[in-house]
């Protein structure tokens, strides 16, 4: 049974960072891709970051680019994002999803971590 869990989140103050962490497990993710949602009080859930676990690529949402990092560990079973700077606007539910790379959808998606942040 596949499963992504999410750790990390917190309440930090303006301008604080925190790392959140998403532990896969449950079948191999070679050709995987692995991203970060976030979805705030009555709002759709937006795209964060994505990271393709065979070439290392990279993308993020234009909201966080230069603040959040998104990284994978060496056993490419636990991706992070490392969250700098931290705005109230970044208050959310952070969920972490699992893909194909050459797929348009999202196949696995973890349970989420909430991440507020007071001014």
């Amino acid at each position: 049974q596949v499963q992504l869990v999410e750790s990390g989140g917190g309440v930090v103050q303006a301008g604080d960072s925190l790392r959140l962490s998403c532990a896969a497990s449950g079948r191999t993710f070679g050709g995987y891709r692995m991203a970060w949602f976030r979805q705030a009080a009555e709002k759709e859930r937006t795209f964060v970051a994505v990271i393709n676990l065979s070439t290392g690529y990279t993308a993020y949402a234009a909201s966080v680019k230069g603040r959040f990092t998104i990284s994978l560990d060496n056993a490419k079973t636990t991706v992070y994002l490392q969250m700098n700077s931290l705005k109230p606007e970044d208050t959310a539910v952070y969920s972490c999803a699992a893909g194909l790379s050459d797929s348009g959808s999202w196949d696995y998606w973890g349970q989420g971590t909430q991440v507020t942040v007071s001014s």
